[in-house]
């Protein structure tokens, strides 16, 4: 099996820092600067396409898209697969690779591997609707967090 709680992951950068070094990548274009960045977060939106995969991953500082292709992924046979079923939205994971900006002119790691940091017990409310009732919202104010920009930017000025 896999460590569902992985001890150390060493992020290299946050996914502000790479929108902001990287905001002249042309669309289509992978950075041909070499730099291998690692960067960890929570899954928050999950796109599977067969041998691809797209991940929106949040961290404190902002999100950034994740680009998964199977035939880079599977340099450790049956990685992709394992991610495929393995993860969902709320987990924790860390991933490593280089940057790339897609045809539609998305910054994206592209991603080489991956570990899971955390895994999440309990599923995330619906990305779309969030949470609309005011109570749950009070009485679940870790998961509030987690989900609204507004209530995690009222947190930090406070």
């Amino acid at each position: 099996g896999m460590t569902p709680y992985a001890y150390k992951f060493d992020a290299t950068h946050s996914s502000a820092q790479l929108q902001q070094l990287y905001a002249e990548l042309p669309a289509g274009e992978e950075s041909t600067d070499g730099v291998h960045v690692a960067i960890a977060g929570r899954i928050m939106l999950r796109r599977v396409f067969g041998k691809l995969a797209f991940f929106s991953l949040q961290d404190a500082t902002g999100s950034i898209q994740l680009y998964l292709e199977k035939a880079r992924i599977d340099a450790e046979e049956g990685a992709f697969k394992m991610m495929k079923e393995l993860t969902d939205v709320g987990d924790v994971i860390g991933v490593r690779g280089t940057l790339k900006r897609t045809d539609k002119g998305e910054l994206s790691v592209y991603v080489k591997t991956w570990t899971m940091l955390t895994k999440a017990l309990l599923p995330l409310p619906d990305k779309f609707h969030g949470l609309t009732d005011v109570e749950k919202r009070y009485r679940q104010r870790h998961v509030d967090m987690i989900m609204s920009e507004e209530t995690r930017v009222a947190l930090k000025t406070r």
